[in-house]
């Protein structure tokens, strides 16, 4: 996906994952185990390799139906509300439903890069 000094997203920051991972950094800093700066450095892989691994890995498809609540467009950034959302995978056909979902939408092209 990127190569050099690319930035990644942080949106996955707040995964469940990201979430812990940042929780047991916390916990090492406020330790003295390491130092800001290297907790920094850690999410900073976190982000480039869990954007990666979506790119790369994951191939599975779903469709999904809902009732948009808001929409957003700011700093290329898209965001949808939506509300009575049904969730239906591709391979196995899986039903999920559930009250309310936010999707963030981000270009895979850093802002400014040439098309």
């Amino acid at each position: 996906m990127a190569t050099g000094g690319q930035n990644f997203y942080e949106l996955y920051r707040r995964s469940s994952i990201g979430g812990a991972l940042t929780d047991t950094l916390d916990d090492l800093i406020t330790q003295n185990n390491i130092d800001p700066q290297l907790a920094m450095k850690v999410l900073a892989n976190f982000d480039r390799a869990i954007a990666e691994v979506l790119q790369d890995k994951v191939r599975s498809r779903l469709t999904f139906k809902a009732n948009l609540d808001t929409y957003r467009f700011c700093d290329e950034v898209w965001t949808f509300q939506l509300k009575d959302v049904t969730f239906k995978m591709d391979n196995g056909g899986q039903v999920v439903s559930t009250d309310r979902v936010k999707i963030v939408s981000c270009s895979a092209k850093p802002a400014g890069a040439a098309a």
